[in-house]
């Protein structure tokens, strides 16, 4: 198994735009070894950014990373405000990192229109699918349900989008994987200022998506009055 890391803030809140691939080097005694690679990426290399998503999908034996959304800061040169630290939604560009060749290819696809962060990303095969997220320029949290398909022959990739119906208003929240074929999304934003309490259920049959939501838990106190 492998954990690849991108982007995040660094302790002096600047943005980092660097990848790693983190490794299981052996496992003996109950004793896990890891091991933390830093890989250099040419072609269509990403912004430094947060907020985004990263995942990767497997098509014809291969894989490749699917990289999309996130918040970067405004080059000063385009900044209309005196902060250093103004913040923007990348573009929606899709990019494709080829992790074994160190190469990143953007994708744009006419479907997404809108920068989007803070989303919910769910990579199954070679499909990824965003759910939601927040559009900073706008300020709004859409209820987006984006299928990306990666078709990875012998020549150059092919990425198509489709825009799904049955999406949610949600931001910030948690994914969590109940089995093979079902998941659950917790938390989150629906409005700026408005957690969202309800939580739903996520699941897949013959390649299809469906919503729902579930038994709403009995929260404590403190879930229910804190940020």
């Amino acid at each position: 198994y492998q954990y690849i890391i991108h982007g995040g803030k660094t302790p002096n809140n600047e943005l980092s735009d660097k990848i790693y691939v983190i490794s299981v080097v052996c496992k003996n005694n109950k004793k896990v070894t890891f091991r933390c690679t830093e890989k250099d990426l040419v072609g269509d290399v990403p912004e430094a950014r947060y907020g985004h998503s990263i995942d990767v999908v497997y098509s014809r034996g291969k894989s490749v990373g699917v990289l999309f959304g996130g918040r970067a800061y405004i080059p000063s040169a385009q900044r209309i405000t005196e902060k250093w630290n103004s913040v923007a939604d990348c573009l929606p560009h899709v990019f494709l990192l080829d992790f074994e060749f160190g190469c990143s290819t953007a994708y744009i696809l006419p479907e997404l229109q809108d920068g989007l962060s803070f989303h919910v990303s769910i990579a199954r095969n070679d499909t990824i699918y965003i759910l939601g997220g927040h559009s900073l320029a706008n300020n709004v949290r859409p209820a987006n349900l984006y299928r990306i398909r990666v078709d990875l022959p012998l020549g150059s990739p092919a990425v198509n989008c489709t825009v799904l119906p049955g999406g949610i208003s949600v931001s910030s929240a948690i994914l969590t994987q109940t089995n093979k074929d079902e998941f659950v999304i917790v938390g989150g934003y629906q409005l700026e200022n408005q957690k969202r309490m309800v939580c739903n259920i996520i699941s897949f049959e013959d390649n299809k998506i469906a919503i729902r939501e579930m038994e709403t838990p009995d929260w404590t106190p403190d879930i229910k009055h804190s940020k």
